[in-house]
């Protein structure tokens, strides 16, 4: 026990101010000597095992002491004020704005948003760029593919059972993935909330906001799909003419939702009123689907389509409640009618 506790406070000092590869560099080594105490545990006994510890304690108290001075202040200061935001959102309700702060900072190839005239790139190159920038949420992308394989491969096969909940799980897969790989949703969102600078002309920043999340999808998608259609599976005797119209129009609800999800505000004051029914009060059950919005709609898209016998009539209905959705969306960041209507006639 006093071996134990003096690596304990090295450890957890150690762990606060060294690097993520570090802290994973050193639970490496203690599990290598723990394995190699285990084999020679006959040989020393308890005695053995207080000696490591304690040789440990003050190798890595050291080393934990020396790298104090190291630790980026200003940066410490950041991520305890973004912690400290985070779980105010959490308390109030709004989950989702507190996830988004929990995403990670983007670093480096900040030149290679520029072209060589100094001049932006374009929208699909941007969204390119970003997403590289941040590579834990690129590596997404992968997501995407499981998707457009898990789509593709319900579209070609039955309407029930276990191909059902694949074609729910390939839309959820992309439902994430297209929010994962993609930065500019929160940009848009303050777009339409935040007052503009430039205008009003919002139809040129919705369309290139959602230039790059709906091309990786798409692209994820198809790369997806022709890997399901090439590895050797049952086949169930779809046409191309069947799947495609599926697998477009699960593509159009997911984006749907996932803008749905994304310019969501803070919580209606409305949701923490009480709902009485003969079961007891549901506004908790308000406020969970609130929070999960975007996913909520992403299932019930998908069974409702699943309950259309004719593909045709079941992608228009994805498109619809899909356009459905950037409606609500819109509403959500407080476009009225009228002036949603006179503003598409300015763009």
């Amino acid at each position: 026990m006093v071996g134990l506790g003096s690596l304990t406070a090295p450890a957890w000092l150690w762990g606060q101010v060294r690097p993520v590869r570090d802290n994973l560099g050193a639970a490496a080594g203690a599990d290598g000597v723990g394995l190699l105490l285990a084999l020679l545990g006959g040989a020393g006994g308890l005695w053995l095992v207080a000696g490591v510890l304690a040789a440990g304690a003050a190798v890595l108290g050291r080393a934990a002491f020396g790298s104090v001075p190291s630790v980026d202040l200003a940066r410490l200061a950041r991520e305890s004020a973004r912690a400290a935001q985070a779980q105010t959102y959490a308390v109030t309700g709004t989950l989702h704005h507190a996830l988004d702060l929990y995403r990670p900072e983007s670093r480096g190839r900040t030149s290679a948003l520029l072209r060589a005239d100094g001049q932006l790139r374009g929208r699909l190159a941007q969204g390119a760029v970003r997403a590289l920038r941040t590579p834990g949420r690129a590596a997404a992308g992968a997501e995407l593919l499981v998707g457009g394989a898990a789509l593709t491969a319900r579209a070609a096969g039955p309407g029930d059972g276990p191909a059902l909940t694949a074609w729910m799980a390939g839309a959820a897969c992309g439902y994430l993935g297209s929010g994962w790989v993609s930065e500019t949703w929160r940009g848009l969102r303050d777009e339409l909330t935040l007052p503009p600078l430039y205008g009003e002309w919002w139809g040129g920043a919705l369309g290139g906001a959602l230039a790059w999340p709906g091309a990786a999808l798409a692209a994820g998608t198809l790369v997806g799909g022709v890997l399901a259609l090439v590895l050797p599976w049952p086949r169930h005797g779809a046409s191309q003419l069947e799947t495609l119209p599926l697998v477009a129009g699960s593509v159009v609800l997911v984006l749907g939702a996932r803008f749905l999800r994304e310019m969501k505000q803070q919580l209606p004051l409305q949701l923490l009123l009480p709902v009485i029914t003969p079961l007891g009060d549901l506004s908790g059950l308000l406020v969970l689907a609130w929070q999960f919005d975007g996913i909520v709609a992403v299932v019930i898209g998908v069974a409702v389509m699943n309950a259309v016998p004719l593909a045709l009539g079941a992608a228009g209905l994805a498109v619809g409640m899909g356009l459905c959705c950037v409606w609500m969306g819109l509403r959500r960041t407080g476009w009225a009618r009228r002036a949603l209507l006179s503003r598409l006639r300015r763009a």
